[in-house]
Formats: C-alpha cells, structure tokens, sequence
C-alpha cells in the first residue's frame, strides 16, 4: 500500500508539472532570494554557482501538524515562500493534518489546480463549479489511496469523517497557488466588509453579520 501511495504522489507531481500554470522557466533553476524593496510576479533568483543540494530539499513534512485548532486540522504549505527551489518550476505541495471530525474550510486558490491524495484516513471532499454551471456541488468520501482533482480556482473543502486522525498530501500547479478561505474573506476581512454589502448579499439581519464579522476566523495555513 505504501508503494500505491508512493506511485500516486509520483503521478500527481507529473501531472501538476505537465499543466503548469505559472510560465515556463528560461533557465535550469532558479532558487528564490527575498528582496522587500523589490516586487516582481515571481521570484528573484540566487546565484546558481551559489546553489546547493539543500535548496531542493524540504523538510516541513517530517512531522504532523497540530490540529489543536477550532478547525481541526493543519495545512503545512511547501509554496515557493517555504520552498526556494521551487521558484519557476510551477508546482507545489502541501499536507494536511485532521483530528478526527477536522475541517480545511471551504476556500480557493486562485492560481493553481490541486490534486491530492489521501495517505491515512477516510476525508469527505468536494468543490463547487462557478455560477455558469449552476453552483453545482461534487462531492466524494475518499479513502486511504485515493486521489481526488480540485479545479482551479473553484471553491473546494476536505472533512475527515473517519474517527480516526486523518493524513492528505496535495500537489498544485503553482509555486505561489494562493489561498483564500471564503469564511475568512467575507467576514474576517480587515477593515470588515461593509455590513449594507453583506446582509443584501446574503439576505439576513445586520445581527446576524454583526455576530459573524466578531468572530475570531481562525487561518489553519
């Protein structure tokens, strides 16, 4: 089963490369430097002669993240901010912790496709098409092995439904795919959304937005 696992990783990564989102590379690598004065879509790039080994190495994945969260559960991102070598090369990781009954809230990533792949656990996922299709919902239990496709930027959650710790591996086709958790956005936005937008937009009272928008939208990323 750990060899499945394994070749489903594999294809996953081979897949995220072969739809890259972000451009193609002009060169071999390009290991990301941070510059605050400087902003460019991307990153700059270290001194190849400088480069090393351990640039291509991430290790944030060694140990599970605490779930100790009013979500229950923990993103662990492998993006190109904890991920240098990964500038250019349009992909990324990430993994996911769930105690059990544990949520990844509805959200987007707006640059990037994901396919995951769940490595203990049982998890129930699913994603919304876009208003031209009607706001459908799909939706799929996902069981040890399993490997599902969240489109880009479609609103998407996974929910471990096992009474047991749960464990997922994502792939995207981004190095930078983004995030956006919708209940975060809309009520925990700073400064807040006006309350006229939001109750017409959802059609409830001012309390109710009010109570919402004063809740602490706690980030598992």
């Amino acid at each position: 089963m750990k060899l499945l696992l394994i070749s489903h990783l594999i294809l996953a990564l081979a897949t995220a490369t072969s739809f890259a989102y972000d451009p193609s590379p002009l060169q071999d690598f390009c290991v990301a430097i941070n510059d605050p004065e400087v902003f460019v879509n991307g990153k700059f790039c270290k001194d190849p002669k400088q480069v090393t080994a351990d640039d291509f190495l991430f290790k944030g994945f060694r140990y599970p993240g605490s779930t100790a969260n009013p979500l229950g559960s923990k993103v662990t991102p492998a993006f190109v901010d904890q991920f240098a070598g990964l500038n250019t090369l349009g992909i990324s990781m990430a993994r996911i912790d769930f105690a059990p009954g544990g949520l990844n809230p509805p959200h987007t990533h707006p640059r990037g496709s994901e396919i995951l792949v769940v490595a203990e656990g049982t998890l129930l996922v699913g994603f919304v098409t876009s208003n031209q299709l009607n706001n459908t919902i799909f939706t799929k239990v996902l069981y040890k092995g399993d490997v599902f496709v969240f489109p880009i930027g479609l609103i998407h959650f996974q929910l471990n439904i096992g009474k047991t710790p749960a464990l997922a591996f994502a792939a995207l086709s981004s190095q930078n795919p983004g995030i956006i958790t919708i209940a975060n956005a809309v009520f925990g936005s700073k400064p807040p959304i006006s309350a006229d937008v939001l109750t017409k937009a959802f059609q409830v009272d001012k309390k109710v937005v009010d109570y919402l928008q004063a809740q602490f939208w706690y980030d598992n990323n």
